[in-house]
C-alpha cells in the first residue's frame, strides 16, 4: 500500500509517497507528467549509486526521461562548492536546459546537495527526492532545505527550494548501515519530543519493532513524521516561526558534528544535542527532570549517543556561534518544556550554555 503525505504550499505543493517497492515497477502516480520527456540529471554518491541508480534509470525510462548523473564520493566532508561546480559542469556536458530535472538520490548529503544545484542551475530548475536514509526520509528531503557547507559550518550556504515529489521507498532501508538507520531514529524521536506527545508515546511502546527493521512499522512511523512536517512547513515555509522547532538538537548537535570533523554523524549529533537542550532546560526550571530523562532512556534503548568524549566544549560553543541559526553570534534555543512541546528561546546566559555541553562531555 502507497501512502500519501500532501505538502500543501499553494502553487508549491506537493506528494510525498511513502511504500515498499516503489521503485520495482510501480506506477508511481504523478510521476510521468513531472519527468515526461525531460532531461534528467541523477546526483547520488558513491555508496547508493551502486546500489539503486539503474533501478532509478528504469523508473525514468517509460515516462520518455533522458538520464544522465553526478557520483560524489560519500560523506559529509564531500559536501562543498568544490563538489557543487563539479555537478554544474557534468549537467553542461549532459545538455541539460532550463526545463530540465535533477532527481536526488541518497541521503541527506545528496538531497541537500542535489536541490541547491536544482535551486542555482540557469537560476533554478526542479528537482524530485528519492531518500534512501532514514534521516533523510523522515527530514532533509521534505520541507525546500537545500545547501551545502563552509570549513566554519554545517549548511552556512542554501537555498529554498521546494521538491515536485518525494517518493520513499521503505525497501531501501534494508541496505541501510545500522549506524545510519540509528540517526534516522534520532530525528522521529525529535518529532515526538517537539509536538507529539502520542508519537513519543508509541515509539516507547514499540522498542523491539524499531530495533528489529518491522518494515510495515516503518513505514506507519515514516507517514506520520512526514504529516508533521509536512503541517509545520505548510505554516511557515521559510522559517521564519514555528519551523525553528524542527531545529531541537541541533544547535548543539551541528557544533558537535563541526568539531568532531563530521566522525559524529548527524543523528548522533542531534542525539547527543537533544540531551543537552533537556539537561539546560532542566537546569533552567522549563522542564522536569522525569521528562528528561524519559527521552535519555528512549534514545539510549534505540542504541544513540547520548554523551561524548575527547571534544573541549569551549571549541563546541565557538562552533555553535557560527551557526546559521544564531542572532548577533548568539545561539538560538529550541528549548523542551515537556515531551511534546517545546520553546524558541533567544536569551540564554553563556554559562547555563556551557554547563549543558560540559554535563554531557567526557
Amino acid at each position: 500500500m502507497i501512502q500519501k503525505v500532501k505538502v500543501d504550499l499553494g502553487e508549491r505543493s506537493y506528494n510525498i509517497l511513502v511504500g515498499e517497492n516503489l521503485l520495482s515497477g510501480n506506477d508511481i502516480s504523478g510521476l510521468k507528467n513531472i519527468v515526461k520527456d525531460r532531461k534528467c540529471h541523477i546526483i547520488s554518491d558513491d555508496n547508493v549509486a551502486p546500489l539503486y541508480l539503474n533501478s532509478v534509470k528504469i523508473l525514468l525510462k517509460p515516462a520518455g526521461a533522458i538520464t544522465s548523473e553526478s557520483i560524489l564520493p560519500a560523506g559529509e566532508q564531500n559536501k562543498t562548492l568544490e563538489s557543487i561546480a563539479g555537478f554544474y559542469s557534468d549537467m553542461v556536458k549532459a545538455g541539460l536546459d532550463r526545463k530540465s530535472l535533477i532527481v536526488a538520490l541518497g541521503g541527506g548529503v545528496p538531497g541537500d546537495m542535489a536541490g541547491f544545484a536544482a535551486a542555482t542551475y540557469m537560476r533554478g530548475i526542479k528537482f524530485i527526492q528519492i531518500p534512501t536514509s532514514l534521516l533523510a526520509m523522515v527530514d532533509s528531503s521534505v520541507g525546500g532545505k537545500t545547501g551545502v557547507d563552509l570549513p566554519e559550518g554545517k549548511n552556512l550556504i542554501g537555498a529554498f527550494l521546494q521538491p515536485e515529489m518525494v517518493i520513499i521507498d521503505t525497501t531501501m532501508l534494508k541496505t541501510l548501515p545500522e549506524r545510519e538507520l540509528r540517526c534516522g531514529l534520532a530525528e522521529i524521536v525529535k518529532y515526538g519530543v517537539i509536538i507529539d506527545d502520542k508519537l513519543f508515546s508509541r515509539l516507547e511502546k514499540n522498542i523491539d519493532k524499531l530495533n528489529s527493521m518491522d518494515l510495515n512499522f516503518y513505514a506507519s512511523i515514516i507517514a506520520e513524521c512526514c504529516k508533521v512536517k509536512a503541517r509545520i512547513v505548510s505554516q511557515d515555509e521559510k522559517e521564519s516561526g514555528i519551523r525553528a522547532v524542527l531545529n531541537y538538537g541541533h544547535t548543539f548537535g551541528h557544533a558537535v558534528e563541526t568539531v568532531s570533523d563530521y566522525n559524529v554523524g548527524h543523528g548522533e549529533g542531534v542525539s547527543i544535542g537533544m540531551c543537552m537542550a533537556a539537561d539546560m532546560a532542566v537546569s533552567l526550571k522549563l522542564m522536569e527532570p522525569e521528562a528528561a530523562q524519559r527521552q535519555e532512556d528512549l534514545l539510549l534503548a534505540l542504541k544513540l549517543p547520548t554523551r561524548i568524549s575527547g571534544y573541549d566544549p569551549e571549541k563546541i560553543i565557538a562552533a555553535m556561534s557560527r551557526d546559521k541559526k544564531s542572532e548577533n553570534g548568539t545561539p538560538v534555543f529550541i528549548v523542551p518544556r515537556r515531551i511534546g512541546m517545546v520553546s524558541i528561546e533567544k536569551n540564554i546566559r553563556r554559562e547555563d550554555i556551557i554547563q549543558a555541553i560540559r554535563g554531557r562531555c567526557d
